[in-house]
């Protein structure tokens, strides 16, 4: 499980281990305070491994007020804002992991909250077909990661699930032109469908979207336009089904061959294709 991946990450960068070297002179006996901080921590700790996220967010909240100054509370504080985002209640989890960068701006693990913040975002697309919010705050927040963080693991994983976010609004983009066309809506179906062409021509929907634009512009008269949108489409998916279907619309009597539902996308864009049909 991906949530299983994200806690093994903070188990590695949150070690119970304080680091740091200090001379036999700097060293004190932990005060009262920050030794129940660590203990409760500890107590949060095994909470969230049992299952018990709601307690641990509440005790890991507990722990980081209780020494505010300690190099503890920077820790607890993530792990509450984790906590959150374990029980999928991604709004606090949000909300707790910007409070967390705007309290400890000189944390290292600053890229890791960045990262999770995009992933709470990312997490709702799929409980969201109709709601683009998500879709673009996870957008905004992974290209903020790639261009910030470039060298890092969350950078890599960020560029792949971009791409997966610019075929879901490719998606979203091709649903709208086909409703506008089914109404007659002609103008506004031309106008999604070059934004799928402009915006999103390294998607699977760019040759429908060309397809279909060849076709709107013959049915407004615009002859020569459908011309050039058919000549794209043929210099660049000559053998594909649509630009037989695309064909046909210049050679009526013409039969193309029936456009493939399970063509080569892999698995996980096949899905996202389906999500605004």
């Amino acid at each position: 499980m991906f949530k299983n991946y994200l806690i093994l990450i903070l188990v590695v960068i949150l070690s119970f281990s304080c680091t740091g070297n200090k001379n036999k002179q700097e060293i004190a006996v932990e005060t009262t305070d920050e030794a129940i901080m660590i203990s409760m921590y500890k107590e949060a700790v095994e909470a969230l491994k049992i299952g018990d996220a709601y307690f641990a967010a509440k005790k890991f909240k507990e722990a980081e007020g209780l020494v505010p100054q300690s190099s503890w509370a920077a820790k607890a504080s993530l792990m509450h804002a984790y906590a959150h985002y374990s029980r999928n209640a991604y709004t606090d989890s949000v909300f707790s992991l910007e409070r967390h960068i705007k309290n400890y701006p000189a944390d290292k693990n600053v890229p890791y909250a960045h990262y999770l913040i995009a992933i709470c975002f990312y997490e709702q697309i799929l409980d969201e077909k109709k709601d683009l919010a998500p879709l673009l705050k996870a957008k905004e927040k992974f290209e903020f990661i790639v261009s910030s963080y470039p060298d890092t693991d969350y950078s890599t994983d960020a560029r792949f699930k971009l791409d997966l976010i610019i075929d879901q609004l490719a998606a979203k983009e091709m649903s709208i032109a086909r409703y506008y066309m089914k109404t007659q809506k002609w103008i506004a179906a031309l106008n999604r469908l070059k934004t799928v062409v402009n915006k999103y021509d390294r998607t699977v929907f760019v040759e429908e979207a060309l397809h279909r634009l060849a076709e709107v512009y013959y049915r407004l008269g615009l002859i020569e336009e459908a011309k050039k949108s058919a000549s794209i489409l043929g210099y660049n998916y000559g053998s594909g089904a649509w630009y037989e279907r695309t064909y046909k619309v210049f050679n009526k009597k013409y039969k193309p061959s029936k456009v493939g539902e399970e063509k080569e996308m892999g698995l996980i864009r096949r899905k996202i294709k389906g999500l605004f049909e």
